[in-house]
Formats: structure tokens, sequence, C-alpha cells
């Protein structure tokens, strides 16, 4: 990868940022382009991520590109994975981005190990494949062939247009291998979208991004990705999204009700405190069990999703990398590889 313009951080520049230790560091970098951004740029010995055993997945690996993610979703479940990396879980996450420079040659040699059973394999699960940088470290055309070499189902879940340049590597895929495509897009207020996800792109070019999926003959399921509380669950704000969602093209929808782990669980009421304090106590009562709303609402939102799919004609079966069964209870599994603790991933359906 060649950046024009960009720079190594200075002793005394990283001297006031946390570098940790962390496995296979190479340097860090900043450019003008990615203000406020720093990457960490390492070489990893493994990449392949294996789900554990029970998982009700359809799949029992992932691989994850980055760690970290300038989306900056106020409510990314995997923000606490961050500090096993000695960052933090807020702007640490959004900001201080980790870069498997090597995961498209490491990938290849491990999927060509003769005891590799061409097990499907997921992608932004976790962090997004697609988030600004994969525009200069372009890593996915490398693992789109990777996986295609080793004749490997795979499936990507995506928030990134960048995926746009894709669409022929992918289209040619398809046409060896099984490819899964998801794009998550909660809510279609452009206002309340650059507030809960300041780096993704809007709505508007997520719908194209669907749209031009469909016209490339590469069924997209969406991801209605997290549904939250009193913001985004109103029957006229999901009867607006999937009527949209719909009329994109896309193959099949699920719905994911916001979760908050700790680390996400602290952020994000900090931004809600910020920004709708009269929400901050209903919040707190429909997650005062934990990480998960409560088993009431859940059911009312369930109410709510089954009518509003029949009215647009949708099916709430969707491929990789979702369940192909729905569920009002949580389903959850935790992902490690050989560097330690990744991400941990969870889809949880209704």
């Amino acid at each position: 990868m060649r950046w024009e313009s960009q720079r190594a951080v200075g002793e005394a520049e990283a001297a006031a940022q946390p570098l940790p230790g962390m496995p296979g560091l190479v340097r860090t970098v900043r450019s003008p382009e990615f203000a406020g951004m720093v990457f960490h740029e390492v070489l990893a010995k493994s990449v392949l991520n294996e789900v554990p055993g029970g998982s009700p997945l359809p799949f029992r690996f992932t691989v994850n590109t980055f760690r970290g993610c300038s989306h900056a979703c106020r409510y990314c479940f995997a923000r606490n994975s961050h500090t096993y990396l000695d960052f933090n879980a807020g702007d640490d996450f959004d900001r201080q981005v980790v870069v498997k420079l090597n995961v498209a040659e490491v990938l290849a040699a491990q999927l060509q190990h003769p005891r590799w059973q061409r097990s499907p394999v997921a992608m932004g699960t976790n962090t997004d494949p697609y988030q600004r940088a994969e525009g200069r470290y372009r890593l996915m055309p490398g693992v789109i062939s990777a996986f295609v070499q080793a004749k490997t189902p795979f499936s990507v879940l995506t928030k990134g247009t960048l995926l746009h340049r894709d669409l022929p590597l992918l289209a040619s895929a398809a046409e060896r291998v099984e490819v899964g495509v998801g794009v998550s897009l909660a809510l279609l207020d452009p206002q309340l979208q650059r507030s809960l996800e300041p780096g993704t792109p809007a709505p508007r070019a997520r719908l194209e991004l669907i749209r031009a999926l469909a016209e490339a003959g590469l069924p997209c399921s969406v991801f209605v990705a997290p549904v939250l509380p009193h913001l985004t669950d109103s029957v006229a704000a999901l009867d607006a999204l999937l009527g949209e969602v719909a009329a994109a093209g896309a193959s099949g929808v699920a719905m994911v009700p916001l979760h908050l782990r700790p680390g996400t669980r602290q952020w994000f009421l900090r931004w809600l405190a910020e920004t709708r304090p009269d929400l901050l106590r209903r919040y707190e009562q429909l997650y005062s069990g934990g990480a998960y709303v409560d088993t009431g609402y859940r059911r009312l939102l369930a109410q709510r999703w089954g009518p509003l799919l029949r009215r647009h004609g949708l099916t709430s079966r969707v491929g990789r990398p979702a369940a192909t069964a729905a569920s009002v209870e949580p389903q959850e599994e935790v992902v490690t590889n050989g560097e330690g603790p990744e991400q941990p991933t969870q889809l949880t359906l209704l």
C-alpha cells in the first residue's frame, strides 16, 4: 500500500498516544486525508477466527481486515474489543484503527491448508471491511480472490458504499463460489444518521448500493440494525424504511434490536444524554437487566415487524451472514484467533 502524503508518527507524537505492544506492529501512520485518525499497520500471523461449536449461525469462521472502525457508530457492539489492545472503547475505537496489511496473503495460505474444509466465512460481522480506509489499503480484492481460489463460500456485511468498486469482482466470484452480501441500514433520517453514525455513508447512498447489487445479480440482504427504542422503532419509521428497501430490490431483511454491552453501553448512553436526555430514563429501564432490551419490548417490536414485512412483500429469511431462523432470544458467540481476543460477534434476529 502506498499513500500520498502519508507519514509515520514521530517519537514525540507517539509518546502522547496509546501505542500498545500489539503483535506484528510494523508502523503507525497518519494521513491528511483522514484527519484525527491513526492507523496501526500490522502483519498478522492468522486471520481466520473460528466460531465456537454449537453456534446457530450458518458460518464457522470470520475474517476482519481492520480492528476499530471509522464509521464511529455510537451503538457499535464491538467497541469493548478495543480494550484488549489497551485502547478505550470510545474515541479510540473510532480513531485508532488496526490494519492487517497482509490479510489477503495470510488468508490465502490458511485456505490452502490440507485440513481446510471450505467452511463458509463471514466478513463484516464485527468491524466493517469497507470503511473509508479500504479505499486506500485495498485489502478486499485480494481477500475475495483468496476465497475464490480456495473455492470457499463467503459473505460480506457492510455499511460502506466502497463496495461499489468491487461489484464486478463479487459478481465474478459468485459464478464460482457461494457469495452472500448484506447491507446494514438502520434509519432514513439524515440528521439522526449524522449524529448517530457520523462516519457512515448517507442512507440514500446505501439504498443506491442495494439497488446496484440487485442490478448486478447479487441478492442483497438488508439488516435493519440496530432498531433504537423510541428513536427509530415507530411503525411510521419502519414502514418508510422497509418501503425504500423493497423498492431498491432487497432480497430479504433482518431486524436487530439495540443491545448495549459494556463499553458500548457507556458510549451510547453518553450520546443519548447529550442529544435526547428525555429518553435516558426509558433506556435505563429497558436495559435494566443487562445488555439486551427487555422481553416485553422485543415482543412488541416483533408484532410491528411482521405486518410491515407482509405489506412490502419482504421475507425475513436472509442468506449469509444472518441466521436463517428467526428468534426473539439473543444468540451470541465469541470469536478468537491466534493473536488473542478478537471482536465478539453477535447477530440477534427477530
